[in-house]
C-alpha cells in the first residue's frame, strides 16, 4: 500500500490522494482533475476501484462523473450526501471498518462541523493508526470553516473527541494546503511559539507539488492553535481568560474567519 498526496495547483490549493493498493487497484480521495488523475493510473498502471468523497464541496467531488464514466467506479461517501455528491454508490457508516487488503484498513469517522455530510478516514496497518485523511475538517495548523454549512460548536465536538485522541504519530493529510497561512495565524495570536516560526520558515521554502510538508498530530499539538485552547497567550489574545474550552475555539474560529 502506497499513499500519493497530489497537489493540484489550482487557484483553493487543494490535495487529491491516490491508495494504491498492491493488488494493482486504488482509491481516488476528492478528485479535483480527472485528467490528471487518469495520467497517474496510467503511468502506475492501477485500476480504480472506488472513488471517496470526504464530503459534499464542488471542489472535492468535480472529477467524480468523469472518472466514472471512464472506469465504472464506486464512489462512498456520507448518507447526508445523497443528491449532492455525483454518481453516489455506498453510504458510509461511523466506525466501520473497510478492508483495503491483508492488514491494511481504513475506519470510517463522522466529522461534522464543516459540513454535516463530512467523513474523515483513519488509515492503519497491522492495527496501527498511521495516517488520517481530514478533508476540510482539520488543516495542517487548523482547521476548516464553518460558512458553507456548518456550525463551529460541533466542529469543536469533533476536533476534541476525533482529533485530540489520536496518537502524536498519525500523519495529518488534509483537503488543501494551506500551512504556511495557518502558521501566520498562529504567529499572529502567539508570537513566541518557536516550534511555529521553524515550521513557517520550513513552509516558505517548501514545494508542494514536489514534496509537501505533512503534520502529525503531535506536531499539531505544537502551534495549531486549535489544539492549544488552555494556552494562556492564545486566550488573553481572544479575551477568553476564563471561558469554557468549547467557547475558546468558536471565539479562534471566528477570529480565523475576520483574519
Amino acid at each position: 500500500m502506497q499513499i500519493h498526496q497530489l497537489y493540484t495547483e489550482n487557484f483553493l490549493r487543494n490535495f487529491t490522494y491516490l491508495i494504491e493498493l498492491t493488488n494493482g487497484k486504488a482509491i481516488v480521495i476528492d478528485p479535483w482533475d480527472d485528467e490528471a488523475i487518469n495520467s497517474f493510473l496510467t503511468d502506475r498502471d492501477l485500476s480504480l476501484m472506488a472513488i471517496i468523497n470526504t464530503h459534499e464541496h464542488w471542489d472535492h467531488t468535480q472529477g467524480n462523473e468523469a472518472l466514472i464514466a471512464k472506469h465504472g467506479c464506486e464512489v462512498w461517501a456520507h448518507a447526508n450526501g445523497k443528491g449532492k455528491i455525483p454518481g453516489l454508490t455506498r453510504m458510509l457508516d461511523a466506525s466501520e471498518i473497510i478492508n483495503l487488503e491483508n492488514d491494511v484498513q481504513i475506519k470510517v469517522l463522522d466529522t461534522p462541523g464543516h459540513t454535516f455530510a463530512h467523513l474523515c478516514f483513519l488509515l492503519s496497518e497491522a492495527g496501527i493508526a498511521q495516517a488520517v485523511f481530514t478533508g476540510d475538517t482539520l488543516f495542517n495548523a487548523g482547521v476548516g470553516n464553518c460558512g458553507n454549512g456548518g456550525d463551529a460548536t460541533v466542529l469543536y465536538r469533533t476536533i476534541s473527541e476525533q482529533f485530540y485522541t489520536l496518537d502524536d504519530s498519525v500523519v495529518v493529510y488534509p483537503g488543501h494546503e494551506y500551512l504556511e497561512n495557518n502558521l501566520r495565524f498562529t504567529l499572529s495570536l502567539e508570537p513566541e511559539n518557536t516550534d511555529a516560526q521553524n515550521w513557517l520558515a520550513k513552509a516558505i521554502q517548501a514545494d508542494p507539488v514536489a514534496a509537501p510538508l505533512n503534520t502529525t498530530v503531535g506536531d499539531e499539538r505544537k502551534f495549531n492553535t486549535f489544539f492549544r485552547l488552555g494556552n494562556k497567550t492564545i486566550r488573553t489574545a481572544v479575551d477568553c481568560h476564563d471561558s469554557s474550552d468549547k467557547d475558546v475555539f468558536v471565539a479562534l474560529r471566528s477570529r480565523r474567519d475576520n483574519w
